[in-house]
């Protein structure tokens, strides 16, 4: 069942994106050769209980840790590591921040160094097909519509669409209807209505979409060991368009 949100509840969530946002943009300060996804987060953490909130994830069917940090193979759910990042890789970090019992939920990817040509196409992509997907996210319009935007720009960059994870709903629930594919047909699915919150994550592979799962249950990589990013907002479907919850560029 899908929960329609109302302007006020909207707002709570809001607050929760606003404080995901400063988070991702202090990340973006620290990513650098020589720091390791364990201490980012635990800053993460650290910054979210400073400021009232706390993280989602952590204790979530037993997930250990305040963020997901999936670098270069890894498509996500990453365990944070000791060992530091180096020059030439690429990190994903994922977050859910719970702020007075609402949620938000945005993941970004980050350049580390000196990255290759075709990891800096890869980030580049994907987050444009975020903001393709964002773009199709209006009332009357369908889930698949925003599926087949994402699908059909990827593609035509030579890259491919993860299918074993898609987007959602949120709201006092990390996961709520519905599921938001970034792969389909234009004109099918649910019908977008105002009220409406969801998270649009495009996954994107420089090669095969499939995946395969670690040992350790949680960390799904990449089945040809090729690179993987992925960018996410946290979507309010409104009468004036799309609002983005967890926007970066807002104060």
């Amino acid at each position: 069942m899908v929960i329609i949100k109302t302007e006020q509840e909207i707002e709570m969530m809001k607050r929760s994106g606003k404080l995901l946002a400063k988070i991702h943009r202090e990340i973006a300060k620290m990513i650098r050769p020589g720091i390791s996804t364990y201490e980012i987060d635990q800053f993460v953490e650290e910054y979210m209980r400073k400021n009232g909130a706390t993280p989602e994830q952590k204790g979530y069917h037993g997930y250990p840790y305040a963020t997901c940090a999936s670098i270069n193979d890894e498509i996500c759910h990453g365990f944070p590591r000791k060992t530091p990042l180096k020059d030439g890789d690429i990190v994903t970090i994922d977050m859910v921040v719970n702020l007075d019992g609402w949620l938000a939920d945005s993941a970004w990817s980050y350049p580390v160094g000196n990255i290759s040509d075709e990891a800096r196409k890869l980030l580049d992509v994907t987050k444009k097909s975020l903001y393709i997907g964002i773009e199709k996210a209006v009332i009357g319009n369908r889930i698949g519509d925003i599926s087949h935007a994402i699908q059909s720009y990827v593609e035509s960059e030579g890259f491919s669409v993860v299918r074993d994870f898609v987007g959602h709903g949120i709201g006092k629930s990390m996961h709520e209807d519905p599921q938001v594919p970034h792969f389909g047909k234009a004109g099918r699915g649910l019908r977008l209505m105002e009220g409406m919150v969801i998270t649009i994550e495009p996954m994107v592979n420089v090669g095969h979409y499939a995946c395969t799962i670690d040992d350790n249950q949680w960390t799904a990589r990449t089945i040809d060991g090729k690179l993987s990013a992925q960018y996410e907002h946290t979507i309010a479907i409104t009468k004036d368009g799309p609002l983005i919850l967890t926007d970066q560029e807002e104060d």
